[in-house]
């Protein structure tokens, strides 16, 4: 059997080479152009290539344990992958607005199509992701609203430490006019959250409650210790289709209320792929009784979309729920395969445009969140 990318950089040391070689996403990047005020060096795998060779000439790097720098080595061979669906030229000038967001999404795509190929855990992969994501905010932290809130919520997702050294490298392996100005931009991202407690960890909150609260209110000390006047328990199911809510719900529930889109559906002969507007509005009418009622229960749907869980936790919380994610997780090969068997088959393509908009749950998203993904 051959050896997976974890094995090869931890045998053979990292090559963006070598990884190039496997992935024909990262060798396009040679065709995309980037604006020469900011990236003089040339095309986004140039840079690239510049951004590895700092990062792994550091000293910082090469002290970090074995399984940190295999993670943070292909955070910078891929923290650019985005830019070859968000590259566009405006007035004359190459932007790639949003490309963090993207690049995200195609790592943890190429990452769980072929977990195999990567060898990554779970974890493994959404820490590449999330640092792929996050790559550029300490640079720019300092220009929200409220940046302590943005380096906290960041914390629960990554170590930070990592993510400095990330955005430092990005900085090193380009030729740009402002590159010291952008520098000290991530020294001063590096000791705010030196100074906030989260370089190394995230925020010690007193409690869940309270933690929950910081991520729902703006004007919240995450100091603060608030008194926790919860009284029962919702749990909001996550993951794509197959990948075993039902089967945790059968084991696990016991006299919990389910409210499910699919049973609402097939209690009304709503087809799969019409009057989703229609289930959800009925589903939370249910969901409305019960939370008057204070009786706990669980909501049964894929919700793989961050924006619908929010709004969801938000609706629950307000009747005075503690809201649990449940996030459940197959390998893609055990997804197809399960697929196959299904009464309900799901078509591939609609099964493949699920994978790619998935947004993992974050641990700042509810009063607690569970992955079972390992």
């Amino acid at each position: 059997m051959s050896q997976n990318i974890l094995q090869e950089i931890k045998e053979n040391g990292p090559s963006l080479s070598a990884l190039a070689e496997k992935f024909p996403e990262l060798a396009a990047l040679k065709q995309i152009p980037q604006d020469p005020q900011y990236h003089a060096e040339g095309d986004v795998y140039r840079h690239t290539e510049l951004v590895c060779e700092a990062l792994t000439q550091t000293s910082e790097w090469q002290n970090l344990p074995s399984p940190e720098q295999e993670l943070l080595f292909l955070s910078a061979a891929f923290h650019d992958i985005g830019k070859k669906a968000c590259t566009k030229q405006e007035n004359g000038t190459w932007i790639s607005p949003k490309h963090t967001i993207v690049g995200e999404k195609i790592f943890r795509d190429l990452a769980y199509h072929q977990q195999e190929l990567f060898g990554l855990t779970f974890r493994q992969r959404e820490t590449v992701a999330k640092l792929i994501r996050f790559h550029g905010l300490p640079v720019w932290f300092w220009t929200k609203k409220h940046p302590e809130r943005a380096l906290l919520q960041a914390a629960e997702s990554i170590p930070l430490h990592l993510l400095y050294l990330l955005a430092r490298a990005d900085q090193a392996g380009r030729i740009c006019h402002t590159t010291e100005h952008l520098e000290e931009h991530v020294e001063l991202f590096a000791d705010y959250a030196r100074e906030q407690g989260v370089l190394n960890s995230p925020y010690p909150f007193a409690d869940s409650y309270t933690k929950f609260q910081y991520f729902q209110k703006e004007d919240l000390w995450q100091g603060s210790q608030l008194y926790d006047d919860t009284t029962f328990d919702v749990i909001l199911m996550a993951g794509l289709p197959l990948a075993g809510k039902d089967t945790w719900i059968e084991k696990n529930a016991g006299e919990m209320p389910v409210i499910s889109l699919d049973q609402i559906r097939e209690e009304l002969g709503i087809h799969p792929a019409k009057g989703s507007s229609k289930v959800v509005q009925i589903a939370k009418e249910r969901a409305r009784v019960l939370l008057r009622q204070k009786t706990p229960f669980i909501w049964n749907a894929t919700n793989i979309i961050q924006e619908t869980r929010l709004k969801l936790v938000q609706l629950f919380a307000s009747y005075g729920a503690r809201v649990h994610i449940l996030y459940l997780e197959v390998p893609y090969q055990e997804l197809l395969a399960r697929n196959k068997k299904r009464a309900r088959y799901i078509p591939e393509p609609v099964l493949e445009e699920m994978i790619r908009k998935l947004e993992i749950p974050q641990a700042w998203e509810a009063y607690q969140v569970t992955w079972l993904a390992e």
